[in-house]
Parts: C-alpha cells; structure tokens; sequence
C-alpha cells in the first residue's frame, strides 16, 4: 500500500464526501493566519497517481508543495480563506484560525451542495458555531488525504502572501523565515520596529525586554 493510498482510505472510512480543513500560520509573529478545505470530486486510479507525494506539508518541499498545489486545485472543490493580523490580535490566533477554516468549510459546502458533508478537522479543536458533523483528526495532515491537502493550500497561500510581504519589507527576511521569530527576525524588529503586519500581542515579551533596555540608557 503506497502512503497516498492510505491517506485516502483513513478518509473513506468516513462516507463518500468527506471535507478537510487545516491552517498555516498560528505560529508566527507577523502576517495574517490561512486555513483551507478540500473536497477531492473523485478518487481514481489517476488522481491518485497524480497525487502519490501527498504529505503533510511540513514534510514536504517547497517545490513539492507547489506542484502538489495546482494537482488540487485541479481534482478537487477547495476554499483558501485568511484572517488577517486585527482579527488575530483581536479573537486570539485559536480562534482567529477556527473562523478561517469555518469559513473555508461553509465555502465548500456550498460548491458541493452537501449541506451533510463530514468535517475532518486537524488538531484536538472543533470548529466553534458551526453545525455541521465534525471530527477532530489529531495530526490529522499526515493521516487525512483531504486535511493533507489543506494544509499544502493553507501554507503555499500563506508562503506567497509573505514573499510578497517581504518586498516591502526586506528588512526583515519574510521570505526566509515567513514571519516567524527567528534570531534574525527579531534582531531586525529591535532595530527597525513593528509593522502593521506584526503582530503584537506576541511581541509583547520583545517590546517589553526592548522598553526596559531603553530604560537603563
């Protein structure tokens, strides 16, 4: 049994239509959150060929994931929505990411017309206000074909989002560290300040440790 193959059938063992939703970005200290569903049409002997490297993106290549993101744009109905950096520093990133992937979820449920579609959700959190069936999947993007496959749409959306963020900002290497905090990331915000990308609620430790360094001067 190849890995692909096995991913799919943890999905059938749920029903005929089965949507996966996973996000990109929670971590981060800068750039909005992105969360993705897929609904893949129909599963065959060529899809399946077509998508034999499907992964958690995490484990796959940048080069990997954006082939693998036009094979599933291509069999699938899919949603890629975001939340931006208010919603995140005003809902929290838990909740900021979950209305990202409603969202994504109610978006496909429309294109399908499967108002009874099952929901696999990756991670331990259930989507909140959203009635319909869902199942949390823990690491559920190394399990799940449909929540591998968002993740891979979540996190090239998100990835172009920040090179094109970077070009604006190349001060702080967005296209390298994706707005993670990185050494480099955080020595570039000492000494250039924040953004309105940036989100400061999780600066809030470097912004104080740099105010009590101001302090002592």
């Amino acid at each position: 049994m190849t890995k692909n193959s096995s991913l799919f059938d943890f999905d059938k063992q749920y029903g005929e239509y089965i949507t996966g939703t996973d996000e990109a970005g929670r971590g981060p200290g800068a750039g909005p959150v992105y969360a993705a569903a897929v609904c893949f049409r129909e599963i065959n002997e060529s899809v399946l060929k077509k998508l034999e490297l499907l992964n958690d993106s995490k484990k796959l290549s940048e080069k990997c994931r954006e082939e693998l993101f036009e094979i599933i744009t291509n069999c699938s109905v899919y949603s890629i929505q975001y939340s931006s950096v208010e919603d995140i520093e005003k809902k929290n990133i838990l909740n900021a990411s979950l209305d990202a992937m409603k969202r994504a979820c109610e978006e496909v449920s429309q294109k399908t017309g499967k108002k009874s579609n099952i929901i696999l959700v990756d991670g331990n959190k259930k989507i909140k206000n959203y009635t319909a069936q869902q199942i949390t999947v823990i690491k559920g993007d190394s399990k799940s074909a449909a929540i591998a496959a968002a993740s891979i749409l979540a996190k090239v959306s998100r990835d172009r989002f920040m090179y094109e963020l970077d070009k604006k900002f190349p001060q702080y290497n967005w296209a390298k560290n994706k707005g993670y905090l990185t050494a480099e990331h955080i020595e570039a915000i000492k000494n250039n300040g924040i953004t309105v990308w940036h989100r400061k609620k999780f600066l809030r430790n470097i912004l104080q440790e740099e105010q009590k360094q101001l302090s002592l001067l």
